[in-house]
């Protein structure tokens, strides 16, 4: 078994709004072995992006709080760690590629600034030791003429272009994890299928660990080992890749499956998850899935699913998956 990482165990992030209270994360578990890759997987609003945020302490303040839970980075608890303590682990440790680069990369600065930074915070090398290094990680991320591109300005550069720079920001530190955010969004089919082979091809050489969130099922079978589906600021299945696909448990998983089109089969219509993800702060009683659920008892409208291994590896919340349920 690969040693872990990333261990998140009963993670809660909650905001506390004019409202009333929401459970954005709310009991999430899993873990990402070394060199492993994690696929998150939901629609929108269901959590993705806060859990990746509270990994690396940024959720929104002063709405949002860590209420609960660990976050183990190689076995170390971040959830206790100060601001000033942190900073040393985000862009070392951790890195986040974000889904927009546009937005994320500051205009007025260059590449080779930009790049830099992280290479000058964490490991304090001199102003040719710095350029030294930006070149490399641009030659690593296959930027042409990368000594001529260190000069330019975001805006002087594709959209594909600004993502590899993004990912030689992340990686420039050769961190333990790296979270990428739907970093795929904005590229085209193409671009994207070269982004993701030069982002496994380096997972591979550095043996990194990756959690990828991603609306995207075609994403996870090429790029991950691992599935995490989550709704509604829960993780409601995860298991290995593979099981995940011919195995699926839970209602949610399964219409997520449907819905996506069969190049083989024929449909005059597309299939949709029908209803509408809860509102966070007014969650229905029972099973958050219940609204939208063809299977739902009167079990689920009574309590929430407790979670199940159904196989090894495999664990699902859901009713229909109890022992003691007929």
């Amino acid at each position: 078994m690969a040693q872990k990482t990333i261990e998140i165990r009963d993670l809660k992030t909650h905001f506390f709004t004019r409202r009333g209270l929401v459970k954005a994360v709310d009991g999430v578990n899993f873990s990402v072995g070394k060199g492993e890759t994690l696929g998150l997987v939901g629609e929108s609003g269901s959590g993705k992006s806060i859990t990746c945020l509270s990994i690396l302490k940024l959720v929104p303040q002063p709405a949002g709080k860590i209420v609960g839970g660990e976050i183990l980075l190689n076995g170390v608890d971040l959830v206790p760690k100060t601001e000033k303590e942190m900073r040393q682990i985000r862009g070392g440790k951790i890195s986040m590629i974000l889904q927009e680069p546009m937005t994320s990369l500051n205009p007025v600065y260059t590449i080779a600034d930009q790049v830099g930074e992280p290479i000058r915070l964490h490991q304090k090398l001199n102003r040719k030791g710095v350029f030294e290094k930006v070149k490399e990680m641009l030659t690593l991320v296959k930027i042409p003429s990368p000594e001529v591109r260190m000069k330019s300005y975001p805006h002087q550069m594709s959209g594909g272009m600004r993502q590899r720079i993004m990912g030689a920001m992340m990686l420039s530190c050769q961190p333990d994890l790296l979270i990428a955010d739907e970093p795929t969004t904005a590229l085209d089919v193409t671009i994207q299928a070269q982004f993701l082979e030069l982002i496994k091809g380096i997972q591979r050489d550095f043996n990194l660990s990756m959690i990828m969130v991603t609306h995207d099922f075609g994403i996870v079978a090429k790029a991950c080992d691992l599935v995490a589906v989550m709704y509604a600021g829960q993780i409601v299945e995860n298991a290995p890749i593979m099981e995940i696909f011919d195995n699926p448990q839970h209602p949610y998983t399964q219409a997520l499956m449907n819905s996506l089109p069969k190049i083989e089969e024929k449909a005059h219509r597309l299939y949709s998850i029908a209803g509408q993800p809860p509102d966070l702060a007014d969650l229905p009683r029972g099973c958050n899935f219940l609204p939208r659920c063809p299977e739902a008892m009167e079990k689920c409208f009574q309590e929430s699913p407790p979670r199940s291994e159904v196989r090894e590896g495999h664990f699902v919340s859901c009713w229909l998956n109890d022992g003691q349920t007929s």
